[in-house]
């Protein structure tokens, strides 16, 4: 009896000691594309707030395949320390268990939630030599020529995909799907002409289109953005009823310790209350959008059942 007392007092001490000098090495956040796209760029900028405020290295690691699914059950099985955190996004903690046939995690119940980070919509763009001039150039031509466009997005399930998906959906449009492992690789072959068209993060897309590389014909949000007020939304363009609105947060693996979860939140919320970071996010056509653990748990149930709904209807599945 006193033996287990004091082993279960020693696993109490240890346990303190752990949480009360977290974090005492590196923490890596593992983001689910390639460098360059709006998840990686904005996991950087957190990440360099982050580690000033705790005084530790934070490393990102970039870890594409499978529309985000590798990395997200990489750190889903990882120990639940703090010490391996992920990027989440709307395709991989809301869209993918609802595209994919079989999943290596459980978006709800692998992970804990820390904060959502920041909320961004798509744009619809195109190479700089298209033929198409507008949104109804791009319909009309669908419509005339069934299967002839095809679309790029960074991987099955991201917000760039179900951008396309929902876009057929409403327009009746039919258009192929080339999903890549990342942004870069996709607005490479948008720029040769090789895609269509592509719906993408305005971060990773306007600098495609400031160098006249690509043209924007519409964004995906229900209002125009401060950042690109010359472009239309969707809605204005003809696709009635037509909104988007993609996010990334940072979560850990299940069953990591509360003050750790705490702690972490704390340091996330300061970060985006900053106003250098909310002009650098707004720079980049993103907002700050800060959740508690607990709002943020919430938010993504919310979306996956929206995400639910749309898949269905749209009749999309992915064989693994």
């Amino acid at each position: 009896m006193i033996g287990s007392i004091c082993t279960a007092l020693t696993h109490q001490t240890i346990f303190a000691q752990t949480t009360e000098d977290y974090p005492n090495r590196p923490i890596t956040i593992v983001v689910p594309f390639t460098p360059g796209g709006v998840t990686d760029i904005t996991t950087r900028l957190i990440g360099q707030k982050m580690s000033e405020k705790l005084n530790q290295t934070v490393i990102i690691e970039n870890k594409p395949g499978a529309g985000g699914n590798i990395a997200a059950s990489y750190v889903a099985r990882s120990p639940a320390n703090g010490y391996t955190l992920f990027l989440a996004t709307i395709g991989t903690h809301a869209i993918n268990q609802n595209l994919y046939k079989t999943m290596p995690y459980d978006g709800e119940k692998d992970f804990a939630p820390l904060s959502r980070l920041a909320v961004f919509p798509n744009l619809l763009v195109v190479p700089a030599n298209s033929p198409y001039q507008t949104v109804s150039d791009l319909i009309i031509f669908g419509k005339n020529n069934p299967g002839k466009l095809t679309f790029g997005s960074p991987g099955n399930g991201t917000s760039s995909h179900l951008s396309g998906e929902l876009f057929k959906l409403m327009t009746g449009v039919n258009m192929e799907h080339i999903p890549y492992k990342g942004s870069s690789p996709a607005n490479a072959d948008l720029i040769s002409g090789q895609i269509s068209l592509m719906f993408d993060a305005i971060p990773s897309a306007s600098t495609n289109i400031k160098a006249n590389r690509t043209r924007a014909l519409a964004i995906t949000s229900k209002d125009r953005n401060a950042l690109l007020p010359e472009i239309p939304t969707l809605d204005e363009s003809g696709v009635k009823g037509y909104e988007l609105i993609a996010w990334v947060g940072l979560v850990a693996p299940a069953g990591t310790p509360q003050p750790i979860v705490d702690k972490l939140y704390k340091v996330i919320a300061e970060v985006l209350a900053s106003q250098e970071v909310k002009d650098k996010l707004l720079s980049l056509g993103a907002n700050a959008a800060p959740q508690t653990p607990k709002e943020f748990a919430g938010y993504i149930k919310e979306e996956a059942a929206r995400w639910r709904k749309v898949i269905s209807e749209a009749k999309i599945s992915i064989n693994n």
